[in-house]
């Protein structure tokens, strides 16, 4: 019991260590890395445009708050539905491979929908139905992208690969819906469309000219009963994993359901056009490049940081919902996207290290459905609030969702911590005074061997964020 409450809130790198140790740009001096964020940088501009685009051709064919919500909720059911079954997979599958064909699927989607939007042919229901199968191959690709990164770099690398990634995706960001804003003046939603299924061109090339040979493979899981059984039970008995993916299960429904309600905060609350919309992502965009590049040097991890940066992320939600004109919403959404990019790397890294290397596709599986399969439910919520209340309501109930789960993390660790106190003795206390500044990763006591296969494999932890860029 005083391993597993004390594993909640620490882990094998020390502060300071972990800094000192890799920097900001250190994952930056594997070639193989280097490659993949390359690509990355392209395709993610890629696709925030898209996201931007499909937000308002859904609005321009005259669908409602509530059915923006259904149309981005049925682009991540089939995370919902089949993202366990999307873990196994990747645990199965040489990831590089998979990974090009995942990305030639979503290049020809996107051409698809530019074709249906340019040629005026475009219905809600066939986009509805594109966005669907988008978010089928999403469930495959997204514990795939995750598992990769350990085969690029080594275990010190791994912490900072992640926020380098997370990086990437928000300077995207703002990038992306600046392009997307222009074209959207100048061609259309198409135009985003079109050039979006050009992006992933990119990714396929930095990951087909890769050095296989310093790749750092794990031997894929083979095939058995009961597989997806054993990973979710292995979560439910971990509470290192079984905290997080609650709190995300809660918070990802809630309150990252961005791309529904702020272009109704832009058409509804300002009276803006795609432009602002595309304003307010960018903004976003901006503070979580700065949130991830502090992220990066400081990696404080475990329960307990994640407990402290959704107290964060709620706080900062409500001001922006609060926010009285345009210039002070832009200003409360940079800071928004910094407690975001926080909240999510914080608990992607507390997951990822928690969990045992040959678990790992199907424990980010989990992940992508607690955070991205739970649109399905709070899209539309989301969407009908913002619509019933006025769309200020969508972003309180984001802030509110965000302070639930910080509050149900603490209420937690008091709990474990009274519980060692009951059994160890009064006078021996463990979790309660521990800084919360000096919180790190939540692998601390787990014996190496009993993480990682015995077949020579060098110990390993998987730290990609698994993030889609439309929900951040």
């Amino acid at each position: 019991m005083r391993r597993m409450v004390t594993s909640l809130a620490h882990g094998s790198v020390t502060p300071g260590t972990a800094e000192s140790r890799t920097g900001t740009f250190a994952a930056l001096q594997v070639p193989n890395f280097r490659l993949f964020l390359g690509g990355q940088v392209v395709s993610l501009c890629g696709t925030w445009m898209q996201t931007i685009a499909l937000g308002w051709l859904v609005l321009s064919l005259g669908a409602s708050g509530t059915e923006l919500g259904l149309v981005t909720a049925a682009q991540f059911l089939p995370v919902l539905l089949f993202g366990a079954y999307g873990g196994l997979i990747a645990d199965r599958s040489d990831s590089r491979r998979l990974l090009i064909t995942t990305q030639i699927m979503l290049a020809t989607l996107a051409v698809l929908l530019g074709v249906l939007d340019a040629t005026g042919t475009a219905e809600l229901w066939m986009v509805a139905a594109v966005a669907a199968v988008i978010g089928l191959i999403s469930a495959v690709d997204n514990p795939t992208r995750q598992s990769f990164v350990q085969e690029m770099v080594s275990a010190d690398h791994l912490p900072n690969a992640v926020t380098l990634n997370s990086v990437t995706m928000n300077a995207a960001r703002v990038v992306g819906p600046g392009i997307a804003g222009i074209l959207i003046s100048l061609v259309g939603t198409s135009g985003c469309f079109l050039l979006n299924g050009a992006s992933f061109v990119a990714v396929v090339l930095a990951l087909r000219r890769m050095d296989v040979g310093a790749l750092i493979p794990y031997r894929p899981v083979p095939r058995a009963p009961g597989q997806v059984r054993s990973g979710l039970a292995y979560v439910v008995r971990t509470p290192e994993l079984r905290i997080p993916l609650l709190m995300m299960a809660v918070i990802g429904a809630l309150s990252y359901e961005f791309q529904v309600v702020l272009p109704l905060v832009a058409r509804e609350t300002f009276d803006g056009s795609a432009a602002t919309y595309s304003l307010f992502t960018g903004a976003m965009g901006a503070g979580a490049v700065a949130g991830g590049l502090f992220v990066a040097r400081r990696r404080r991890i475990g329960v307990g940081a994640l407990a402290l940066a959704s107290g964060l992320f709620g706080a900062v939600l409500l001001l922006a919902a609060a926010a009285p004109t345009l210039a002070l919403e832009v200003a409360a959404l940079v800071v928004v996207g910094a407690a975001s990019v926080a909240f999510i790397s914080t608990g992607n890294a507390t997951v990822q290290l928690a969990a045992a290397p040959e678990m790992r596709g199907r424990v980010m599986a989990l992940w992508s459905v607690a955070f991205l399969g739970s649109t399905p439910v709070g899209g539309p919520i989301a969407g009908w609030v913002a619509e019933t209340f006025g769309a200020r309501a969508g972003l309180l109930l984001a802030g509110a969702a965000a302070l639930a789960g910080s509050f149900y993390a603490l209420s937690s660790l008091r709990r474990g911590a009274r519980a060692v106190q009951e059994s160890a003795g009064a006078d021996q206390p463990v979790a309660r005074h521990t800084p919360m500044a000096e919180l790190a990763p939540a692998a601390a006591l787990v014996p190496a061997a009993a993480l990682v296969p015995t077949d020579g494999i060098e110990p390993t932890a998987t730290l990609e964020p698994a993030v889609t860029p439309s929900r951040i």
